[in-house]
């Protein structure tokens, strides 16, 4: 979490990252990478990384079944696993070990400041990568933010979005009047879900393209804490006076499905993954991004500091940066993959969901979230706080 570093440049880098996050990227790529997915099977070239265990924090929803089984069989590497739901959780953890304890962790690719402040992790070894692998924007995502003094310390995983999920059978929603304000229209009193913190982002993107509080799509919140209070105050203000909207707030993947179909949420700003995998089982559930944009994000690993077994850790990378496994974690999370080549592999409900989701102009709107400096964390921490105790 670097205070004092200036974000700007870095955020114009990853918005213009976040333009690759499409379809017809991948397939564009796909097609130059026929030598990746024609290599055939898998497998560890480094003996010492053939044996032994890999201690993985990780997202909760982002390793679905058979990712982790299916590597242990391939490897014979034992895999040990801490799921976390939230950043907050994730970096508790590694600031109570002092980055011992795990081979790799997972951040979110804006929580980089925060993460260079406290000096948990250790630098990637790139010559162990197989950074071809992977899509350029996806990559960019990692090298435009988390490279400093020269070394790399964070790669893709899988990327997503937060925008409103529904129940299809109680509620009718179109692309074109979908908006974050959707959320506080008066039938839905008593039947919204959210995040605290995330609900008030998707507020201030909607007062700010409403125009009744401008924020330069809140950008402007980003850049010191004078501008943040000011914009924050605002939002915070409508938020209150719409707290009897709020049925759940809700801080997992599960707990974001079980609003859906067992505690009456009719509708909320939730991530794509949890409301795409019930979409793909067939419950009366969808998902799309709005006006204003949806939030993306993208996942990644890192290396702690403690780490153990750092050769193991670079075979499960080559593992997970394969077309194959990279379209496996997207099928089973309801994300999306991040390798050339994952399109192939797809399957055709996923593809059909992704095109439902983000219809139209979707994607060229997508709010990739900025880096956060401590301060801005801190205070939003915060300003969620109060929404929650309100």
């Amino acid at each position: 979490m670097s205070k004092n570093r200036d974000n700007r440049s870095e955020t114009v880098k990853t918005l213009a990252a976040a333009k690759g996050f499409t379809r017809r990227t991948m397939l564009k790529a796909a097609a130059g990478a026929g030598a990746i997915t024609a290599t055939g099977p898998w497998y560890v070239k480094d003996a010492l990384s053939s044996s032994g265990t890999l201690n993985l924090l990780h997202w909760d929803d982002e390793l679905p079944n058979p990712v982790i089984p299916e590597f242990e069989k391939k490897t014979g590497i034992k895999v040990n696993s801490t799921p976390f739901s939230q950043n907050e959780e994730q970096i508790n953890k590694l600031q109570a070990t002092g980055g011992e304890g795990f081979d790799l962790c997972q951040p979110t690719h804006d929580r980089a400041p925060q993460f260079k402040e406290i000096g948990v992790l250790q630098p990637f070894d790139t010559k162990k990568l197989k950074l071809d692998n992977l899509l350029p924007a996806m990559l960019n995502g990692s090298t435009s933010i988390w490279t400093w003094d020269g070394k790399l310390y964070h790669v893709p995983h899988c990327w997503g979005s937060e925008a409103i999920s529904w129940r299809t059978d109680l509620t009718t929603l179109d692309y074109k009047t979908l908006s974050y304000g959707s959320l506080w229209d008066e039938q839905y009193k008593g039947k919204v879900q959210g995040r605290p913190h995330s609900l008030l982002l998707g507020i201030g993107l909607w007062l700010d393209a409403t125009g009744k509080v401008p924020s330069n799509r809140m950008a402007d919140a980003f850049k010191n804490e004078e501008n943040m209070k000011k914009i924050y105050d605002e939002i915070l203000k409508f938020a209150i006076s719409k707290k009897s909207w709020i049925k759940q707030f809700w801080d997992s993947a599960d707990n974001t499905k079980s609003g859906l179909l067992e505690n009456g949420v009719v509708i909320g700003q939730t991530w794509d993954g949890p409301a795409l995998s019930l979409k793909k089982q067939g419950k009366p559930v969808s998902y799309m991004a709005p006006q204003e944009g949806a939030i993306s994000w993208l996942d990644g690993w890192a290396m702690p500091t403690g780490a153990k077994n750092v050769e193991q850790a670079y075979a499960w990378l080559e593992y997970v940066h394969s077309p194959e496994t990279s379209a496996k974690v997207a099928d089973g999370s309801g994300y999306n993959p991040v390798c050339k080549g994952s399109d192939a592999f797809l399957s055709e409900v996923a593809k059909k969901n992704f095109q439902e989701a983000y219809p139209g102009d979707a994607i060229s709107k997508l709010w990739n979230r900025i880096p956060e400096p401590s301060w801005f964390a801190e205070l939003r921490t915060q300003y969620a706080e109060k929404f929650k105790a309100a």
